[in-house]
């Protein structure tokens, strides 16, 4: 692989494409994570970002201290348009291939730096020895205090203000990166979004959150508990296969509100059924010392291994 101009500066580094928060091979969330990046400029990496075309790219930036016990990876992640601070299956994804492909033995954690702050990632191990579930906390969640009336989000999404659960807020989430949340009545709301890209850029500039995320309580698959989409035209795509900062948004957004009756959380979601790449996201909440402390789960699937080349 190359960069459309050259990438003279990227020749000869590794990167690896894994899925993530899938249950198989070309389900959940694609995901390019670009080994020893230190090489390369911010402007190479947002060059390669573009050019995988993925909703982010993750590049690891510096390994080493992968001897430690509690390794510590320095990480950068990029969407086709600009940088991120943090962003769910890049975290996940890129914990999956160090302890994988770079530690390659287990650990119970490593913690990937990233330019919001480090977040540990911990790993569930099958009877086989692989990761079978890959955990990550997020930040302490921050709630929007104005909720946004079921009128206007329900003309964004192509749906009625009957669509719209009048029992909770349409309000934003934060647990790194803010997240519009749409509590919907029916699985059927849920299917029949049909959002107006143009109303949806406006909505979004205005509020400054990275997209929307609906859920119904109804789930597609027989031992799932919500279903969900989100869109997210601010990352250059329409809507999103797996999104682990929105759905910890959700999962804060949950306990909160006590959306099941307790401010414990432990469910999980599906995802990415609309845009042909099914996933599955496990969210625990809880509220521990007065704060809502949120993770988020999936499984990863390694899909293969690349070089770039002149």
């Amino acid at each position: 692989m190359m960069t459309r101009h050259g990438g003279a500066e990227a020749e000869g580094l590794t990167f690896h494409l894994v899925d993530v928060f899938a249950e198989f091979r070309y389900g959940g969330n694609e995901l390019a994570v670009v080994r020893r990046a230190n090489r390369v400029s911010a402007e190479e990496m947002q060059m390669i970002a573009r050019e995988f075309n993925f909703s982010e790219t993750a590049f690891i930036t510096d390994e080493s201290s992968s001897d430690r016990l509690e390794p510590i990876f320095k990480v950068r992640i990029f969407t086709p348009m600009r940088e991120l601070p943090f962003a769910g299956h890049p975290t996940l994804g890129t914990a999956f291939v160090v302890q994988k492909f770079i530690l390659g033995r287990q650990v119970p954690r490593v913690t990937l730096d990233l330019k919001i702050g480090r977040i540990p990632v911990t790993f569930v191990y099958g009877p086989e020895g692989g990761a079978d579930t890959v955990w990550m906390g997020q930040m302490a969640p921050t709630f929007g205090e104005t909720p946004i009336p079921a009128e206007e989000i329900s003309r964004v999404l192509g749906l009625t203000p009957s669509d719209i659960d009048p029992k909770f807020p349409v309000v934003e989430v934060s647990t790194g990166v803010p997240f519009i949340i749409v509590p919907l009545r029916t699985l059927d709301a849920v299917k029949r979004c049909r959002v107006d890209r143009a109303s949806c850029n406006e909505l979004l500039k205005r509020t400054g959150d990275e997209g929307i995320l609906v859920f119904s309580p109804e789930a597609r698959e027989e031992g799932d508990d919500f279903s969900v989409r989100v869109f997210v035209e601010a990352f250059g795509i329409p809507e999103d296969a797996a999104t682990g900062s929105g759905n910890g948004c959700l999962a804060a957004y949950l306990s909160h509100y006590k959306y099941l009756g307790s401010e414990t959380v432990d469910a999980k979601v599906d995802q990415g059924h609309e845009v042909g790449r099914p996933s599955r996201i496990y969210l625990r909440a809880a509220k521990e010392g007065g704060k809502i402390q949120v993770s988020v789960g999936g499984r990863v699937v390694s899909i293969g291994l690349g070089e770039f080349t002149k």
